[in-house]
């Protein structure tokens, strides 16, 4: 997949998760939750070269299938072997700072898109009940900084659970 020239470098946008932290609180319910969200940070955080983000869930043994997401529609349902897939099986936070490098195992919902961090969400018990994806059209647009932010920010929802 070329770059096309346009394409911009990042090393990592800081972003501000405190005006997200002030107004994400758990909802009534998951669903719920998953949409006040995504809202949440798109309205905060779109303007840090955020393009898309949304949730993916179970849907059979080889798939996800899109939940709450915002500004538009993607894939679905999608196959395990992407980056979502592989943050679900692998129960372990994927930072890809070019999904260039990604080759067969990335799926283009947006061919724009340039980078993403896909963080697995997971119950009291353990298991992995879906993912958030969070896209960005530029190179390099996430960071551990983001990792550990959106984790706080999915603490506070009540959309996952602490696991070591």
């Amino acid at each position: 997949m070329a770059r096309p020239s346009s394409a911009r470098i990042f090393s990592s946008v800081l972003r501000d998760y405190t005006s997200c932290l002030k107004r994400i609180a758990p909802a009534a319910n998951r669903a719920e939750s998953m949409q006040t969200f995504v809202d949440v940070v798109w309205d905060e955080l779109r303007s840090t070269h955020i393009s898309w983000i949304g949730f993916y869930l179970p849907g059979d043994a080889h798939s996800l299938v899109l939940g709450p997401r915002r500004d538009k529609p993607a894939c679905s349902p999608i196959g395990l072997h992407g980056a979502c897939g592989q943050a679900f099986l692998n129960r372990r936070i994927m930072v890809v700072k070019d999904v260039a490098e990604l080759g067969e195992g990335y799926i283009a919902c947006d061919p724009r898109d340039r980078s993403e961090i896909v963080i697995p969400l997971f119950e009291a018990d353990g298991s992995v009940w879906g993912v958030l994806d969070v896209d960005s059209h530029e190179l390099s647009a996430f960071s551990e900084e983001d990792s550990a932010g959106f984790t706080q920010l999915l603490l506070k929802a009540g959309l996952t659970s602490e696991i070591e």
